[in-house]
């Protein structure tokens, strides 16, 4: 027996309605899902912080979302792991003619074109799919979602030409940003901001940038910086009898003075190891 023939066992067992795990048997697809996006981002997570320990133990939690729902299914009648992954083989065999068929595909650009059309023909032959905005995740995180609805709209041609136009929609929403703020009305403040995100995700796609893997970088930074900055105050105030204790307060001038100290302390590291 594999060790997946094993894996697919263990999860039989754990819903076994005699003699499985009570918590188990409880769940459903519903009740899953949320575990299974939170294991995907435990993977993002590993990768970031390059341990490969870790994950290869993330990639093994992903796999058993996977298996689960498999079950699941399997025991409602609705499909089986087999087809799982009878239907990604399909998939990666039909979108890629250039590997399979030996079509040719002269570099990454052109290849990702041509997934992209397919994609697009396989939902214009669904008639579900009455949109071109149709299929997109409703849990996707809400940058790589703005994404996703900004790069179906530019196929039908509706989109900016470069990332100029961006910038000027950028300067424009900031100024209607500024007015609800002086307006001091809720509703249009989140709104406005709102408009701001999503115009910012349009220029990091202008500029070939993913947005969420910007956004996740400057957490770290920010972490990265902001922990510097509390060892600066506790050497500076002697309290290492305090030990990792929070610091209490600052007065925001002294914060200031060691935030911009710690950038370029950090700048001139990240040069250096350039």
């Amino acid at each position: 027996m594999s060790r997946m023939d094993e894996l697919l066992g263990i999860m039989m067992r754990l819903r076994d309605p005699k003699s499985g795990c009570p918590w188990d048997r409880e769940q459903t697809f519903r009740t899953i899902a949320p575990y299974t996006i939170e294991e995907a981002y435990e993977v993002a997570d590993a990768i970031e912080r390059d341990c490969a320990d870790d994950l290869a133990d993330e990639l093994g939690d992903l796999l058993f979302q996977v298996v689960f729902h498999a079950q699941l299914a399997r025991e409602a009648g609705i499909f089986d792991f087999d087809d799982v992954v009878s239907a990604i083989i399909d998939k990666m065999v039909r979108r890629h003619p250039h590997v399979f068929r030996h079509e040719r595909m002269p570099d990454a650009q052109q290849q990702i074109a041509s997934w992209e059309t397919m994609k697009a023909a396989e939902r214009s032959a669904d008639p579900s799919m009455r949109s071109h905005l149709d299929g997109i995740p409703v849990a996707l995180p809400a940058l790589s979602k703005a994404t996703k609805l900004q790069s179906r709209a530019a196929r039908c041609g509706f989109d900016w030409s470069d990332a100029q136009g961006v910038l000027d929609k950028l300067a424009e929403e900031k100024e209607e940003l500024a007015e609800a703020v002086a307006s001091g009305e809720k509703a249009s403040i989140e709104e406005e901001i709102g408009d701001m995100f999503f115009t910012l995700v349009n220029l990091a796609r202008h500029l070939g940038v993913d947005p969420e893997v910007a956004a996740r970088s400057a957490n770290r930074k920010f972490e990265r910086r902001f922990r510097a900055l509390e060892e600066e105050v506790r050497r500076e105030e002697r309290a290492a009898a305090a030990g990792d204790a929070p610091i209490p307060k600052q007065p925001i001038e002294s914060l200031e003075r060691l935030w911009s100290s710690i950038k370029d302390r950090q700048r001139e590291s990240s040069s250096s190891k350039g």
